[in-house]
């Protein structure tokens, strides 16, 4: 199942940095947890899966990206960001 488009939409507005955001950071890593979250059940079912696993090994490598340059230039917000999404343990 993909995010509907709804929850993109309240994702964005919670995240975005001004109306009609959608390249920020912030949201963009905000989307891209919900698209990894939104993944595993079907991992989870299907674990040979192996073509839709590399999908998903490319949207978390991206998302470590922006979670560092996030952290390189907007560290409060960083920490922030990864409190409430709930990345870091």
């Amino acid at each position: 199942m993909a995010i509907t488009k709804i929850q993109r939409e309240a994702i964005l507005e919670k995240y975005q940095r001004h109306p009609g955001d959608t390249g920020s950071p912030e949201a963009q890593i905000a989307l891209m947890t919900a698209r990894i979250l939104d993944l595993q059940p079907h991992f989870q079912k299907n674990h040979k899966d192996h073509h839709s696993r590399r999908g998903l090994l490319r949207i978390v490598s991206k998302r470590r990206r922006l979670l560092d340059y996030l952290k390189k230039t907007n560290l409060e917000g960083y920490k922030t960001l990864i409190a409430d999404l709930g990345i870091r343990r």
